[in-house]
């Protein structure tokens, strides 16, 4: 009897990582860009830090710029997401009492 087992990764990596180092490769700074999106710099900065997702929009620019395709930065995006997600599930049901002990109120 075989026994499938679902593999899910608990590291959690923004595609803004990854979008660094394209950066990196292709010779732009950051600056430059944002300049080539027309978008402020500090939005940018925000989805390098996996504070802000990836959006289509963007995705279709970072294409069109760096010829990766747009569907890769969506994937990465919500891999990163469900990543996050499920380390949420796993800490509510694993760890219930720390989030109670998280939302009491201090004294």
């Amino acid at each position: 009897m075989e026994i499938e087992t679902e593999i899910y990764s608990d590291l959690a990596i923004p595609p803004g990582e990854y979008l660094e180092e394209v950066i990196g490769e292709s010779g732009l700074t950051k600056k430059e860009l944002a300049q080539r999106m027309n978008c402020p710099a500090s939005k940018l900065n925000t989805v390098f830090k996996g504070k802000k997702a990836i959006t289509p929009d963007m995705a279709s620019q970072f294409e069109r710029i760096f010829g990766v395709p747009a569907h890769v930065w969506i994937g990465l995006e919500s891999e990163y997401r469900l990543t996050l997600a499920h380390q949420k599930t796993f800490h509510q049901t694993t760890y219930p009492d720390v989030q109670t002990q998280l939302n009491a109120p201090a004294f």
